[in-house]
């Protein structure tokens, strides 16, 4: 972005260094010859050079990206390059692997910045600060009605869903949130306060009664007719109002109707009223950090130890908190947190629409252009400030700290189970590392005493306290149908979690769901994700290759892909690990069952039959079989055995159920 911007690469290599020549002087100063060598060159580029503003590219004999930076002045900038004695051995290296400089003149430095953010993040140069930003934030979208659809038609239903991408639908959109698990927060509390339908258009048109939403309370069913459409359109407006920041006017209204209700000695819908006014309550009082009075702007706060930085992203939009970001930028120890900040405002709106007010905990010194370029890319005025006292003042510091907490446990994690989850999300495209992932496999023999099992991993490794066992209880499944006993695990496990904890705070939701399949199972899987209503949890089908030779394993994604990793890569011995432990829980549960059935006879259920009698029994006739062939007489003869209690083993085994 600047000279400020500027930063190593991960990677400390030296310019290369002829023993056999003597080192050439340049400028009065003894350097080796490949920085020479660069340094002539740059020099002989200067005369082509302007002295208006542009973009810079310095490129390696491979043709590969070193540096992108900008300038006001094109001709001084580079000039400041053929100093040796000005120059650190960072950039020493820099300029002694140039070979070839290539220059985008533009307007004005304002074009030149905006163009350089967004080549450093196209290009990704070693000796730029770079961030690893390729994630999209999700938005909460409440749909356009049509009102020109037919009644039952999905469309004339507005429904509230969670949303990334460019938002070309048609619609209101509200963010962006930090994270999934801030949006989907605020969702389930929005759709117990709003009752809006979050199914797809498909599910909503195929219902023929409510689903388990209704039933929970967190949808008014307007599917099968249990809401009016007058109704539904004003719990829309509610919803919209409540996201532009006029909460305060609909729970005074609510308040209003609930003690209208109450003094009617209308109960039901007085309870009905307080549960949206609490649900509403709840989304404000998720807020860790608010200022209602700062509206939209987005808080920037950096804690720096040595050559390690956190950069820590508030979301504020209508007073409300959205969540939080923390990024982890790659610079060298020497460069300064200002000049991070700096480069990182500049990469991190490139792809994104910066609010009116961006605070930042460190001044910097191109702030005035920073917020031209911004202002630019938004169409309006962005103001870029640094807050020295009250509210903001007290917000920076809150923001502060939780980017020095963020840093420290990012440098306490284990190196080698971060790196396994970040390659895993980079195998399956997704956003960020998963912090726990749930593997499913079932285990039978023919059928019998089927069960299913589930494993969970996250960045310390496996998390066995977590682990579940699932037995089969469906007595209408064909034996051996693997699809019909998935759907079962999955429907119990994700029904009990949409109860238990449906706004994701304690820890027991999954980012990456990995099931023991190919194609069809995966395809079982998202059904059940589609009828509960879950459209945010990944879900990845593992199906062993042929002859199930490990190394072979076919992965498939619910975008289509199916691909393979290399036999060798670190990231299949892992998710190999994961399915192997899934599959060793699932067989170990399944012996367990066996075993215990195994353990048990058809005596133990017969009333007045205890562990004495049992064993007279057994004594008496040798096995289990002869005493169910026996008659009432030689039953009345077992010593320990009454009338009574012979009658009742007779009937056991003789009368239809």
């Amino acid at each position: 972005m600047s000279s400020k911007s500027e930063l190593k690469s991960g990677r400390e290599e030296h310019a290369p260094h002829i023993v056999d020549e003597p080192p050439v002087q340049t400028d009065s100063t003894m350097v080796p010859e490949s920085l020479a060598t660069g340094i002539t060159y740059l020099k002989a580029q200067l005369p082509r050079l302007s002295a208006g503003p542009g973009v810079y590219r310095m490129i390696d004999r491979r043709g590969r990206p070193l540096y992108v930076g900008k300038a006001r002045n094109l001709q001084r900038r580079v000039t400041s390059y053929t100093t040796p004695a000005k120059l650190s051995e960072r950039l020493r290296r820099m300029v002694a692997e140039t070979t070839l400089l290539e220059i985008v003149e533009t307007h004005t430095e304002v074009e030149a910045l905006l163009l350089e953010s967004n080549l450093i993040k196209r290009l990704q140069p070693r000796y730029n600060i770079l961030f690893r930003d390729d994630k999209s934030f999700p938005f909460i979208r409440i749909g356009e009605k049509d009102r020109s659809a037919g009644e039952h038609r999905p469309s004339r239903w507005p429904r509230i869903t969670k949303y990334r991408g460019n938002r070309s639908a048609p619609g209101r959109y509200f963010g962006p949130f930090a994270s999934a698990g801030a949006v989907n927060r605020t969702l389930n509390a929005l759709e117990r306060a709003f009752l809006l339908r979050s199914c797809s258009d498909s599910m909503f048109a195929s219902r023929t009664r409510p689903c388990l939403l209704f039933q929970i309370k967190r949808c008014s069913a307007p599917c099968v007719g249990r809401i009016t459409e007058e109704d539904y359109d004003a719990l829309v407006k509610q919803a919209d109002d409540f996201l532009s920041g006029r909460s305060a006017t609909i729970q005074r209204d609510l308040a209003r109707d609930m003690e209208a209700a109450a003094d009617a000695l209308d109960f039901e819908t007085a309870a009905y009223l307080r549960d949206r006014i609490q649900a509403l309550a709840h989304v404000q009082a998720r807020q860790d950090i608010n200022l209602p009075t700062l509206d939209d702007a987005d808080v920037i706060a950096a804690w720096r130890e040595g050559e390690h930085t956190c950069l820590q992203v508030f979301f504020f939009r209508a007073g409300r908190n959205y969540g939080n970001w923390a990024y982890f930028p790659r610079h060298d120890r020497m460069v300064e947190t200002a000049s991070i900040i700096s480069a990182f405002i500049g990469q991190f709106y490139d792809n994104k629409t910066p609010p009116g007010l961006v605070l930042i905990s460190d001044p910097v010194g191109d702030a005035d252009l920073l917020s031209d370029a911004l202002s630019t890319k938004a169409g309006r005025r962005v103001v870029l400030s640094v807050p020295k006292r009250g509210d903001k003042r007290n917000l920076m510091d809150q923001a502060r700290n939780n980017a020095r907490a963020a840093l420290t446990r990012r440098l306490s994690e284990d190196a080698s189970q971060r790196a396994f989850l970040e390659g895993v999300a980079t195998a399956f495209g997704m956003d960020t590392p998963p912090q726990r992932i749930e593997v499913y496999d079932n285990s039978h023999v023919s059928g019998t005493n089927a069960v299913g099992g589930m494993i969970v991993a996250g960045p310390e490794g496996l998390m066995k306290q977590a682990y579940r066992m699932f037995n089969i209880k469906s007595t209408d499944l064909t034996p051996g149908d693997d699809y019909a006993m998935m759907r079962e695990v999955l429907t119990r496990r994700f029904s009990r979690a949409i109860k238990e904890d449906p706004e994701r705070r304690q820890g027991t939701w999954p980012d990456l769901v990995l099931v023991d399949g190919g194609r069809g199972q995966l395809r079982k899987a998202l059904d059940v994700m589609a009828e509960l209503g879950i459209d945010d949890v990944m879900v990845v089908g593992v199906s062993k290759g042929p002859d199930r030779n490990a190394g072979l394993e076919a992965f498939h994604t619910p975008d289509g892909r199916s691909f393979s990793l290399h036999p060798d890569d670190a990231i299949l011995y892992f998710l190999q690990r994961l399915r192997d432990e899934a599959h060793r829980f699932a067989i170990g549960a399944h012996r367990a069952r066996r075993t215990k059935i195994q353990t048990r006879s058809s005596l133990d259920g017969i009333p007045g039959v205890g562990a004495r009698r049992k064993r007279a029994l057994l004594n008496h006739f040798g096995s289990v079989r002869n005493i169910e062939r026996a008659g009432l007489t030689d039953l009345e003869n077992v010593n320990g055995v009454s009338r009574k209690v012979a009658r009742a083993i007779f009937d056991w085994y003789h009368t239809d159920p």
